[in-house]
């Protein structure tokens, strides 16, 4: 079984991308995106208002991994045409091209490590720092991992964290956090008030809260999982995090459509510039993929995925709060 080097290496074939099929998604998306939107305006029923919102908001999940693609190199590499296209979609979902691009590189740069894997990510803590950690601490980690600040990830992971925090750390290299948070509120005000409120939740609150707190979540459950490892930093291997701490999260084929195959999750970390598309393709070739750990997006496990919140180095396992 190939491992470290020679295992990244054999995904290298993988990573040239068709720029007609690249083109054909990024456009293809982006027009169902904004003819649901549209549609979403309209006042209807509004049971079926409440799903065109809802189907928008999955829709704009998809839209979001071909940003996160072009962003990885693994999309229409050097496009500036692309770029015209796809940085406003950063700016949209608040998730602006420089905070997003350092913090998710840093994520994949030091996935799974016991100290410094929560920039881009969630934060974890293991049973010992848990316990030396003051209630100031404590509180703060109890709110990061609990599953309503994840269905609440407009609020929460997005507005505060992505745009308000991340600009007041840093205002000068990360201005355009601080323009994605202006963007928001000022189409937030302008469609109240042009166009009233019903408006706005359903044409435009809505579909980005879906997909906020999808994404969110898919985040969530690919690096938090039953089988998930962690390693210490001193022992920390780059493949071994990849296929073991980032996991596989079967769908069928519409969910794989709206989540851009970000279900290939652990293919993805081994190598980010692997187009979307192409992912499935290496996985079924190179056997050291085809043994993931997996999690799916059933009641029961992303139920069992919230449980675990804690790294017990010496059962090498996550678990649930001390009692």
């Amino acid at each position: 079984m190939r491992s470290g080097r020679d295992l990244i290496e054999a995904t290298k074939s993988f990573t040239p991308e068709s720029r007609v099929r690249s083109w054909w998604y990024v456009l293809s998306t982006t027009l169902v995106m904004i003819a649901l939107y549209a549609l979403a305006w309209q006042p209807i029923v509004w049971p079926v208002r409440l799903a065109i919102a809802v189907l928008a908001g999955f829709v704009t999940v998809r839209e979001f991994i071909l940003y996160h693609d072009y962003m990885h190199g693994a999309l229409l590499r050097g496009s500036k045409l692309a770029r015209f296209v796809l940085y406003p979609v950063g700016v949209f979902v608040m998730t602006p091209p420089r905070v997003w691009k350092e913090t998710h590189n840093y994520h994949h740069a030091h996935t799974a490590q016991l100290v410094g894997s929560n920039i881009g990510s969630f934060a974890t803590m293991t049973l010992g720092q848990w316990a030396e950690a003051t209630p100031a601490q404590r509180r703060h980690y109890r709110i990061v991992r609990h599953p309503l600040t994840v269905l609440f990830a407009y609020f929460t992971a997005f507005m505060l964290d992505m745009c308000l925090m991340s600009f007041l750390r840093s205002p000068r290299k990360r201005w355009d956090s601080l323009l994605a948070l202006l963007v928001n509120w000022a189409l937030t005000a302008v469609i109240v008030w042009k166009f009233g409120a019903a408006t706005f939740f359903f044409g435009f609150f809505l579909p980005l809260a879906v997909a906020m707190a999808s994404g969110a979540y898919l985040f969530y459950a690919q690096h938090n999982f039953e089988g998930l490892y962690i390693q210490r930093r001193e022992e920390w291997a780059y493949d071994y995090a990849a296929l073991r701490s980032s996991s596989y999260m079967p769908t069928g084929p519409v969910l794989g459509w709206l989540t851009g195959n970000i279900g290939y999750h652990h293919v993805h970390h081994l190598n980010p510039t692997i187009p979307f598309y192409r992912l499935p393709e290496a996985m079924a070739a190179i056997p050291e993929l085809q043994n993931p750990p997996a999690t799916r997006l059933t009641p029961a496990e992303i139920a069992a995925n919230f449980r675990l919140k804690l790294w017990d180095p010496e059962q090498k396992k996550m678990v649930g709060f001390p009692q």
